[in-house]
């Protein structure tokens, strides 16, 4: 994994518990029963250390809560996040925030609880904590709804491929990024060594995951690692405005073009254009693609939230 854990004062960017039609639940409590890896009972019980919001608008707010511990990923973490993707999946959700509490969006993975474990058990440990990251990472690619992440503070290790997997990350204007695996022996995971040749060219993900120099928000936006930079106070409304943008848009539409630039990555041209033709085809075909079409034929807004998300 990552960086270890750092200090920080408990608080939000993920914008005030306002709507009462909200469905409110901390995850993964079932994972209190699942193997311990060698650790005690409380070190795997995810307690709070996650939580996740699905209104009935379909938004779901998706927190970090281990602010104390600057957000790091602890194994019942590790599986909190997966519990809240799974979460999102089965509520087939229209858009999801990814938020930390405090001053850390994530500072990666939690040092203080893999040095208490050696050998053959850390290993072990380490490939649960992985398992359950990687397996959420997966389910939110997976879905058909948009991720928004607001970061703040350090963002580091498994931090930035969490805020990396988002469609559109936004940066506080007091973010630093630092890769960190190779500054403490590791090598990275949670797709950063995916993620950021993408995001920032083969050659700059090579210099920062080797040499782990801080990259500051104005940096980051520039060389591609986040869409948008702004004032900290008001990461937490721009965060809100744009994912509720989101929301309301044509979440099957979000879903395939979501698909179709992840596999563009790697398809072939060829294949690539047959994969669109079929899927603008379907799409024009779909309820959302009639109820678009008409909106512009009347000239007004289309209402795209009457159309049921997929499951």
């Amino acid at each position: 994994m990552d960086v270890g854990s750092g200090a920080a004062d408990r608080g939000t960017t993920g914008g005030s518990r306002r709507a009462a039609d909200r469905a409110a639940a901390d995850v993964g409590s079932g994972a209190a029963n699942r193997p311990t890896t060698g650790l005690s009972s409380r070190a795997a019980d995810p307690a709070a250390s996650v939580g996740v919001e699905i209104q009935a608008d379909g938004l779901a707010r998706v927190t970090l809560r281990r602010a104390q511990a600057g957000n790091a990923i602890d194994l019942a973490t590790a599986r909190s996040i997966l519990d809240a993707a799974r979460a999102c999946e089965r509520a087939a959700v229209r858009a999801v925030l990814l938020t930390g509490e405090g001053k850390s969006f994530c500072v990666g993975g939690d040092l203080r609880e893999f040095s208490r474990l050696t050998g053959e058990a850390l290993e072990k440990h380490l490939v649960a904590v992985t398992d359950a990251l990687h397996d959420a990472l997966r389910t939110f690619a997976s879905i058909d709804a948009p991720m928004v992440a607001a970061v703040q503070g350090a963002v580091a290790g498994a931090g930035i491929g969490l805020a990396a997997a988002a469609d559109v990350t936004l940066a506080a204007d007091d973010v630093t990024f630092t890769a960190a695996y190779t500054g403490i022996g590791y090598s990275p995971d949670a797709g950063v060594s995916w993620q950021l040749p993408r995001l920032v060219g083969p050659k700059r993900a090579m210099e920062l995951l080797l040499t782990n120099r801080r990259v500051p928000a104005p940096e980051a936006a520039t060389i591609g690692l986040v869409n948008r930079v702004v004032p900290s106070g008001e990461l937490a409304a721009e965060a809100e405005r744009t994912v509720e943008a989101l929301r309301r848009g044509p979440t099957a539409a979000f879903g395939v073009t979501r698909r179709l630039v992840a596999s563009g990555q790697t398809a072939g041209l060829t294949r690539h254009l047959d994969d669109e033709a079929g899927a603008l085809a379907a799409a024009a075909a779909s309820d959302e693609g009639r109820e678009g079409v008409a909106a512009f034929l009347d000239k007004r807004a289309p209402d795209f939230t009457r159309i049921p998300s997929r499951p």
